[in-house]
């Protein structure tokens, strides 16, 4: 009899489970054994988390609740449900970080003389400074917006910081306005006088100097909030005969999405707060008051801002180059030797970089053909490849314009590239680009060839600093013309196609998937080792999930490492038994795709962009490819099994909650410090190796024999 493994108690709810992953980032706030200023780091972290989860997960459940949908996701939650149990869930996090901020991270602070101060707290001459800012800097561009009969409630912008004012005229009448907080134009951390490390947030010094804005009114009430709306990019692709424009359409028309989330430093039972409430129509449920500063994002820029401190943050490390990619190498000659495996941000992403500058310069290069998803605002790896379309090469580039909350900066950078001459694609109707590929076809001595970079992570110079990513060079002549094949598909009409090596979605990498896992079954069926390995950000898709269920019920083993969402749930008794499942949150995002079958011994490796969510499998051009290479393909089983073995920074989970390694009697192992040690170790050894060369090299003798001592012989 088959087993069901689709009951609804055996999975837990994406968006609880991303609440819970949150959780663990929160965590690392609370952590003593971090940095402090990395502490204060990752408490601003959680806030923009959730700051955009509101405005896409939760924008999206309530727009189903509106339309009344009563359907089930996999743990058997309708939308109402979802939207409940996560507003619970988060008002209890809510009082958690601003516990975090007032008493661990503000009181260390102070021990640090950091000081976050309010305008009662100042010294006269800080008084004297904020005063002075008020009239020069910020007064002249506040604008008090009225509410009244004649003047209707302003719109209020999504994320923006507001200030509500209830005042009393003269006759004992009350009247209401608001005031945004210019942060978009004005820092909003000022730093102080007479201190080193004193700072005021810009809405404490604009309090004081309120009455100057109402002259002939008391100021009976001020109280700061912020909205977050509906940012869900919603392009109705089927009928956008032009994608650039209807996207741009888009970015104008969200702006004004529904409020999912309210934000306030006063009490629901304040008059001020039910007028509000009752002008911009927001959910009791989704209002949130807050012990501190409304949004805690500023806590990302305080650590930039402190002078002084270094010891209070991760201490910088030397990523390592391979000498062969640096950029006064032949990359190319290089990668007609062997394939090159990057490991980022151990390994430089300058390899990257240079691969793609030197296809650009080079005069044997044809044509270059690459995906973009998300790259910096100053992306080197753009203004090279506008530079080879000058040079006559033909050059292609597929720019997501639809990527998530990049898509302003992606149209920017995609009517750039068109402007330097390049061919661009603006995405896919219907689906979303999420691969990392670069193709580079060469003239070679002995024929065209072609050379590739495969990755799992952005072609972004800037996050690849702190996401943890592997990239592949090869030119693997099966893979290049894997690679031919998805650029034609991309931008042309063919339909899916036969691959020699790699393989992509939709659909074709969970059938991949699909049939890798049944092979472990069968193998474990037949009394034979299986063993299965994963890592990815998260895994959601209701139909994996089952099949591991199915493996595990087999015998097979299953080690999973899952930074973010996890619905499945282990210790489920002849379920899950056989499924252990780590999570590593640090100084570094982790961001890679590995995906390990034992096949009977071969130990396949694919690495991919994609995770094992629904919209990667079913939604998105993804790619999975092999390591072939021997070497490499040992280096990304180390590096498994070391991030396996990680006992500092890993929660292990039990049934739907993950808990902190017992280290008992264990030695410590930081996984991520584990890669920074060793990098350093190479950049070394690598110098040490150049110095021993140097000295190899004929010096001509400055001194007499006899003159030379001991020291300068050996």
């Amino acid at each position: 009899m088959t087993k069901n493994f689709a009951k609804t108690e055996y999975f837990k709810n994406r968006e609880l489970s991303w609440i819970d992953f949150n959780g663990r980032v929160l965590q690392e706030a609370r952590d003593k054994m971090n940095p402090l200023l990395e502490r204060v780091n990752f408490l601003g972290i959680t806030q923009s988390n959730v700051d955009e989860f509101f405005m896409v997960r939760v924008a999206s459940l309530t727009k189903m609740e509106a339309a009344k949908v009563e359907s089930t996701d996999a743990s058997g939650m309708t939308p109402q449900a979802q939207i409940i149990a996560i507003n619970e869930a988060e008002h209890q996090a809510v009082r958690q970080r601003y516990s975090t901020y007032n008493k661990q991270l503000i009181p260390a602070l102070a021990d640090a003389n950091i000081h976050l101060l309010s305008a009662d707290q100042l010294t006269d001459g800080q008084a004297e400074f904020i005063e002075r800012y008020f009239n020069d800097e910020i007064y002249p561009i506040l604008t008090p917006m009225a509410d009244d009969s004649s003047r209707p409630f302003p719109f209020i912008s999504n994320n923006s910081l507001n200030l509500g004012v209830l005042l009393k005229d003269e006759a004992g009448n009350n009247d209401y306005a608001t005031l945004r907080v210019p942060t978009g134009v004005v820092n909003r951390l000022v730093k102080l006088p007479e201190a080193e490390n004193d700072f005021i947030l810009l809405e404490e010094i604009i309090k004081p100097f309120l009455g100057r804005l109402f002259t002939g009114y008391t100021i009976k009430k001020v109280m700061a909030y912020r909205l977050i709306r509906d940012m869900d990019l919603d392009v109705a692709e089927r009928d956008a005969s032009d994608l650039l424009m209807a996207v741009q359409d888009q970015l104008k028309e969200r702006e004004r999405g529904h409020v999912v989330r309210l934000e306030i430093d006063g009490k629901m039972t304040d008059k001020l707060c039910r007028r509000l409430v009752k002008k911009i129509h927001v959910d009791e449920r989704a209002i949130y008051e807050v012990n501190g500063p409304i949004d805690l994002t500023f806590l990302k820029k305080l650590p930039s801002r402190i002078s002084g401190h270094d010891d209070l943050k991760y201490q910088p490390f030397q990523n390592y180059q391979e000498p062969a990619l640096d950029k006064d190498h032949d990359i190319f000659a290089a990668m007609r030797q062997q394939d090159y495996l990057m490991q980022h941000p151990y390994d430089t992403f300058d390899s990257v970089v240079n691969f793609i500058h030197q296809a650009a310069t080079d005069e044997q290069v044809l044509a270059i053909k690459m995906t973009l998803y998300r790259v910096s605002k100053q992306s080197p790896i753009i203004r090279d490849l506008g530079l080879a379309a000058q040079r006559g090469k033909q050059v292609t580039v597929l720019v997501e314009v639809k990527a998530r909350f990049d898509e302003d900066n992606n149209v920017h950078w995609a009517q750039q590239l068109e402007k330097m001459g390049c061919h661009v694609i603006y995405g896919l109707v219907g689906l979303k680009t999420h691969s990392k590929i670069a193709l580079v076809i060469r003239r070679d001595e002995d024929g065209i060839r072609r050379y590739l970079h495969l990755g799992t992570g952005n072609y972004n110079d800037s996050t690849a600093r702190f996401y943890t990513d592997m990239g592949l060079l090869t030119c693997n002549r099966d893979m290049g013309m894997d690679a031919t094949t998805l650029f034609n598909m991309l931008s042309g009409y063919s339909q899916h196609q036969y691959l020699h090596k790699m393989h992509q979605s939709p659909k074709l990498i969970r059938q991949f998937i699909n049939q890798k896992i049944d092979e472990e079954i069968a193998a474990a069926q037949a009394g034979n080792k299986a063993l299965i390995k994963m890592k990815m950000n998260s895994l959601s898709d209701k139909h994996i999930i089952e099949k591991l269920y199915e493996a595990s019920a087999a015998g097979v083993k299953i080690h999973l490492l899952i930074r973010g969402i996890c619905c499945l749930r282990t210790d489920l008794p002849g379920v899950s038994d056989n499924i252990k499942v780590h999570s590593i949150v640090g100084r570094f995002l982790e961001h890679s795709r590995i995906y390990y079958f034992y096949n009977n011994g071969n130990e396949d490796v694919y690495l991919s962009s994609a995770d094992m969510m629904t919209r990667n499998l079913n939604r998105r051009v993804e790619l999975l490819f092999p390591v072939l290479q021997t070497d490499l393909h040992d280096r990304v089983l180390r590096i498994f099994d070391i991030l396996w073995r990680d006992n500092v920074k890993t929660r292990v989970l039990h049934d739907d909650q993950f808990e902190r390694v017992n280290r008992r009697n264990q030695d410590p192992l930081d996984a991520q410090q584990y890669f920074v040690n060793e990098a350093e170790q190479k950049v070394q050894a690598l110098k040490a190796s150049e110095q021993d060369k140097s000295s190899s090299e004929f010096q001509p003798l400055t001194k007499h024999p006899d003159d030379l001592s001991l020291d300068s012989e050996e």
